[in-house]
């Protein structure tokens, strides 16, 4: 056997067999990519480790991956945990040499990483029986992917396309890429989730702009009419709501009363209700017959809003110098009108089906007389649907008694006395569906 010289540690020389020097050679290489990969996971934790945002850090791991393990391609893939699929994936970067197509991560290999959260290497996919029968992209020659996880919940894979001069991937690239992923996965959660949580402070501070639109929209405070006292208040079950009431002056002591339930909650029940406060108003200016002014709103919101979109409504116009109330009720709650004699309150029945339903519909309209002491309550299903513990209903019944009880106080004391009695059936349980009360009485 062939001996050559070679000079060992500490300075003492001594005669090493090829195979000693073949084996030291091996060890040195080990060494080095060692240190090598000491290196990039360095690199890797200083360039990810300050940052916040989910985009940069992500780029970041796919340029270090892919030259980590040599490959074509890398690509980080996110599972969107929103999506009524689970397999539903968030590309979120990919970096590839200019000649290689793009590659997108095959459904069944995230299947099986969902399924078994291990890495995976193949170096010849079209016969892997992993994956048989699975078509492949023909310039995908090798395949190493890794799973993102936290707290053994897959957040993501990190995939690698291709090996760079060699046949392909080997062990060596599957521990080195799992360590960069078990480095990442948690700081592309931090990431992710301090993302989300600016969204929703974003989303918090629009919602509150749109609720202080929403009630500036809303009348500051009830008309004053000569022989007339007039509450009106509108509590939203969430910080914006679908609830709707106006007066709006027309002419000669006439004003219009209107009260509105837009189907849905939230922001875009606000906007229906915008949009549903604008057509009245415009409508209402033109000074027509009631049914006719509920027609044209109807066939507005019909030509303006989704299928599902609707909104019941009452609409009034009061004449106040003779006590006289034309109306049109459109699909809303039966106003209660409270008579003097202290007999069963009529209900306001005349009208028709809620706007938006059907483009066109004849509505039709009825004409009710306020004479002093008679009191009129208008009021969304918020009042008589408000549950308690026990998932018992408000109802009709006690709201008319507690109009009943309280019928000799003024207005502004009905209301509050009525939003007191819904407050305390709930007994502090979560709101339903926005609360909104018109008192209007005549005094004289």
């Amino acid at each position: 056997m062939t001996k050559k010289a070679f000079r060992l540690p500490f300075g003492r020389a001594e005669e090493a067999t090829a195979d000693e020097i073949s084996l030291l050679r091996e060890e040195n290489h080990q060494l080095k990519r060692a240190v090598e990969e000491l290196s990039i996971l360095n690199e890797l934790a200083r360039a990810i480790g300050a940052s916040v945002d989910s985009e940069d850090i992500i780029r970041k791991i796919v340029d270090r991956s892919m030259r980590a393990v040599q490959a074509e391609q890398t690509v980080v893939t996110l599972v969107d945990r929103n999506a009524s699929q689970s397999m539903k994936t968030l590309v979120r970067a990919m970096t590839s040499s200019a000649e290689h197509p793009h590659y997108h991560v095959n459904e069944n290999l995230l299947g099986w990483m969902h399924l078994y959260k291990k890495p995976l290497l193949t170096n010849d996919p079209t016969t892997d029986e992993r994956f048989r029968g699975l078509k492949w992209e023909k310039t995908i020659q090798s395949i190493l992917c890794v799973p993102l996880m936290v707290k053994s919940e897959l957040i993501g894979v990190v995939t690698s396309y291709n090996k760079k001069g060699e046949r392909g991937f080997n062990e060596q690239d599957q521990r080195l890429l799992a360590i960069i992923a078990g480095q990442s996965a948690q700081i592309i959660e931090n990431a992710r989730l301090y993302e989300e949580e600016k969204a929703l402070v974003t989303m918090k501070e629009q919602i509150k702009l749109a609720a202080q639109i929403q009630q500036d929209l809303l009348p500051k405070s009830p008309p004053h009419l000569d022989g007339y006292d007039i509450a009106a208040c509108s509590i939203a079950a969430q910080m914006v709501g679908g609830d709707y009431f106006d007066f709006v002056r027309v002419r000669d002591g006439r004003w219009a009363v209107c009260l509105g339930d837009v189907s849905g909650k939230g922001l875009p029940a606000s906007l229906l209700m915008a949009t549903l406060q604008a057509t009245l108003r415009g409508q209402t200016a033109l000074d027509t017959a009631v049914r006719e002014t509920i027609s044209r709103s109807n066939r507005l919101i019909y030509q303006s809003t989704d299928p599902e979109k609707f909104a019941t409504l009452f609409y009034a116009i009061l004449d106040a110098p003779v006590g006289s109330l034309s109306f049109c009720n459109a699909g809303h709650e039966y106003p209660m009108l409270f008579k003097s004699g202290g007999a069963a309150p009529a209900r306001l029945v005349t009208g028709g089906m809620a706007l938006g339903v059907l483009e066109e519909f004849p509505y039709e309209e009825d004409v009710a007389r306020m004479d002093p002491g008679d009191t009129l309550i208008v009021y969304s299903d918020g009042i008589p649907d408000a549950v308690d513990e026990f998932d018992q209903p408000f109802g009709e019944e006690r709201l008319r008694s507690c109009v009943d009880e309280h019928a000799g106080q003024p207005a502004a004391d009905i209301m509050a006395r009525v939003v007191d009695a819904v407050k305390r059936h709930e007994r502090g349980g979560p709101r339903i569906d926005d609360l909104t009360l018109i008192v209007v009485k005549r005094v004289s």
